[in-house]
């Protein structure tokens, strides 16, 4: 026999829980259907631990993982399952063991006296500040059910974004190393076969050819010494990017680079805003949810800017003025930002703004994708077919004289 976990309500909508052992899952639904009552869900528990399980809490739990739980977590309070149940229920159910034993850690910790927003900072691998801060002021409130689905909605979208802003940057970088392994195997193992033949012609070879016969004796003889001078400048560049400068830089790079930059701006005003509007409209104080917004940006220069933006603030000015001194955020946003400053409805002003961007980098990632392909395409045809044409101009050549002959 097996245990099973059953969630469910009954015909007066009194939420139910408890442990049932039978054979099978099957056997549990008959039984509780025999009692008329809803049936929410019912989960086995045999064969799983009581006692806490090693974990690794570096290990980053994914934005999919946090959108389940916090959904589902809003679920189940909403219908009145005490906090420590809906833990138990969530770290039971969960497929990722890691995030599995997070919960179930945090449920230990609320059932010791802890809070929720409590529990939640002791994994902060896990749990963003902008989390944490949510589930804190939706306790402080008593609307945590309404700020756990605010905070899933968040999450919904910033996952939306994140995914087509990488769809746009994972073509283009399979293509372009497609193109440079295509073109590296022909220099490194076609060529030198061609030279081997014209070696035979005993004529002068033409000079594209030799330039491109040159090339690939350098990069056959350099290759190794190359492939190491490369592996070492990346790790340089990626030591320097973990540098406060060095974060400065690159995400100034990002930002003003062509055709990806645009894309980069979008996406982080539609983040600062989406992000700014659901910490205000759950409570935060706009101190701390300036502080959040600045941590969770991705950009070091928005940071900056941020960071600039609650300086102001604490000193008593709007929001509005210092974000247009940034010179980040363009005049649309600074004057939407001002209006909604001045009508007492600023979550309302950002979360039309973040919509509106959002509609952006979807119409960025569109055109970034229909203007790159026939770039490579057109790249890939320049490259790989002036190669076969060098090869193949001492071939043409004994054939005219050969033929004039």
């Amino acid at each position: 026999m097996a245990q099973f976990k059953y969630v469910a309500k009954d015909q007066d909508g009194k939420s139910l829980a408890g442990v049932i052992e039978a054979a099978n899952r099957a056997e549990v639904i008959d039984i509780l259907r025999k009692k008329d009552i809803i049936i929410i869900s019912v989960e086995a528990t045999a064969g799983k631990s009581k006692m806490p399980r090693i974990f690794s809490s570096k290990k980053k739990i994914k934005l999919d993982d946090l959108v389940i739980f916090a959904r589902q977590l809003a679920t189940m309070v909403d219908a009145g399952i005490p906090l420590v149940g809906a833990l138990d229920i969530l770290g039971e159910q969960m497929d990722n063991k890691t995030f599995s034993e997070i919960i179930i850690s945090m449920r230990r910790d609320v059932e010791t006296g802890s809070s929720l927003s409590e529990a939640m900072a002791r994994h902060k691998n896990a749990f963003s500040p902008l989390f944490i801060n949510m589930v804190k002021a939706g306790e402080a409130s008593g609307m945590l059910d309404e700020i756990l689905n605010r905070l899933a909605e968040y999450l919904e979208k910033t996952n939306s974004i994140q995914k087509k802003v990488q769809s746009a940057l994972v073509y283009p970088a399979i293509v372009s190393g497609m193109a440079v392994g295509i073109t590296l195997f022909l220099l490194i193992k076609v060529i030198p076969i061609f030279q081997t033949v014209f070696e035979g012609f005993g004529a002068q070879l033409p000079g594209p050819t030799m330039f491109l016969i040159g090339v690939s004796n350098l990069l056959r003889k350099y290759f190794v010494f190359t492939a190491i001078a490369i592996a070492v400048i990346s790790i340089a560049i990626a030591r320097y990017a973990k540098t406060e400068k060095g974060k400065m830089k690159i995400d100034f790079v990002l930002l003003n680079m062509p055709i990806f930059g645009i894309l980069f701006k979008k996406v982080a005003i539609s983040k600062f805003t989406r992000t700014l509007s659901t910490l205000i409209k759950s409570g935060v104080p706009i101190l701390s949810a300036l502080e959040i917004v600045g941590k969770t940006s991705g950009n070091k220069v928005v940071e900056t800017a941020i960071a600039n933006v609650r300086n102001n603030v604490r000193e008593g000015e709007n929001i509005a003025e210092p974000l247009a001194k940034s010179k980040i955020f363009p005049p649309m946003v600074t004057r939407m930002v001002s209006v909604g400053e001045q009508a007492g409805e600023l979550e309302k002003m950002l979360s039309k703004i973040a919509d509106f961007y959002d509609e952006q980098v979807d119409a960025a990632v569109s055109a970034l994708t229909s203007m790159i392909e026939p770039l490579i395409i057109a790249f890939l045809g320049i490259v790989i077919g002036s190669i076969v044409v060098c090869m193949f101009l001492p071939i043409f050549k004994v054939t005219s004289i050969a033929g004039g002959g």
